[in-house]
């Protein structure tokens, strides 16, 4: 908004229309905002929450310290994502509304989920298939938008949707404008193989479901990571960094035909969401930081996680996600082998086994009597080698 009213071809204000400029000032303003606003939201959850967020009962002493944080802490990182992208972003790029409307879909769906544990006082939210049916819907929606504008980029200039394809024109007319020759026919519908130039395995319409899986898959990722203070929000910044830097490489012909990755006209201003999202991100764990004065909460988790699947959808790094995104991951996977291995135990031998001593993973140290701080800081270091690893791959080719 201020950036249109503001960018200039010439002079000082001319700073105005580059991406870089705007993303530094994104998070610089984010970061302001939330650390500004932040005591009167906690202190306004926290009179309405009473008790705060029900802790569940890990046997862990340091988790019943807790008793009585407020939760729904997201609400501080999306007050300062939206104040830094309506200031600096370029509000007529289709790919700016698709992931802030991923991301505030599933903030709402997390925040229908801790309302519901505040309100009960169990750990016990909105039930998981309903989550996730949501969920689905939400990313069904987003990708096949997605779909469309990149096909708005291919010889045949909208996606092939066979009776649908009037509708694949309509939402191609919304696409950022270039003068580069169309891309490959495959860049709609299909999926970017790491570690080769420019070559899209061929999905067609199994795109969308595709798509579905890495942005569900990304947001419940988060949201199991997300148990210790400042646990998950610092890796959510490093994992946004590296994809504000992909997505302005993916959006400028001239990087992306260096690197031999796909280019992907308008993704470029992603970079400021996600500069915005790294400022309110710090301005959170100003608070979350241990001892936390409040929990992300589902509020937080889901909107951010479903931000970086969408993210990774519209650049057409879907692979970088399971690299950049890695300690998400491996805290999703534990949980997964843990309740798997149980259940098959069980039915096999009438006992349930475990392969961790809770899962998630962070527990299984804390079992351990690893202390919190520690726990938090290695899993951080681990995402910065995550991160720079994903980065990595852009040259490996």
């Amino acid at each position: 908004m201020l950036y249109e009213w503001l960018a200039a071809d010439s002079g000082i204000l001319n700073v105005l229309n580059y991406i870089t400029f705007r993303t530094g000032a994104a998070v610089v303003t984010a970061f302001l905002v939330t650390v500004v606003f932040g005591d009167a939201i906690i202190n306004f959850l926290r009179a309405r929450q009473g008790k705060g967020q029900p802790i569940r009962d890990l046997s862990l002493e340091q988790q019943l310290e807790k008793r009585g944080t407020p939760t729904m802490g997201g609400f501080l990182i999306w007050l300062g994502l939206v104040v830094g992208v309506l200031l600096w972003a370029n509000l007529h790029n289709p790919y700016i509304w698709v992931t802030l409307f991923v991301t505030v879909s599933y903030a709402f769906l997390g925040f229908l989920d801790d309302y519901a544990k505040v309100t009960k006082q169990t750990d016990a939210g909105v039930s998981a298939k309903v989550r996730l049916l949501a969920g689905f819907g939400i990313a069904a929606l987003a990708c096949a938008f997605i779909m469309g504008l990149h096909g708005a980029h291919t010889p045949e200039g909208h996606a092939e949707w066979g009776a649908l394809n009037g509708l694949a024109e309509k939402i191609a007319a919304f696409a950022p404008q270039t003068s580069v020759t169309p891309a490959d026919p495959d860049f709609s519908g299909g999926v970017a193989v790491p570690f080769v130039n420019n070559y899209f395995l061929p999905l067609g319409m199994f795109f969308i479901l595709f798509g579905m899986i890495v942005i569900v898959g990304s947001a419940n990722a988060v949201n199991f990571t997300d148990g210790l203070d400042g646990l998950a929000i610092v890796p959510m910044m490093f994992a946004a960094a590296s994809y504000a830097m992909i997505a302005y490489l993916t959006g400028n012909f001239v990087f992306a035909e260096y690197l031999g990755i796909q280019f992907a006209p308008g993704a470029g201003e992603l970079a400021v969401l996600l500069g915005a999202m790294m400022g309110a991100g710090m301005g959170f764990l100003w608070y979350n930081a241990y001892p936390a004065k409040v929990f992300m909460g589902d509020t937080g988790s889901l909107g951010l996680g479903g931000m970086l699947g969408v993210v990774a959808v519209a650049t057409k790094h879907e692979f970088a996600l399971v690299i950049i995104g890695g300690l998400f991951v491996i805290e999703a996977l534990s949980v997964i082998m843990q309740v798997s291995w149980f259940k098959l135990t069980r039915r096999l031998t009438g006992e349930g086994k475990r392969i961790f001593l809770m899962a998630p993973l962070h527990h299984h140290f804390q079992k351990q009597n690893w202390p919190e701080t520690r726990v938090v800081v290695r899993f951080w270091i681990l995402s910065v080698l995550f991160a720079l690893a994903g980065l990595a791959t852009l040259k490996l080719r």
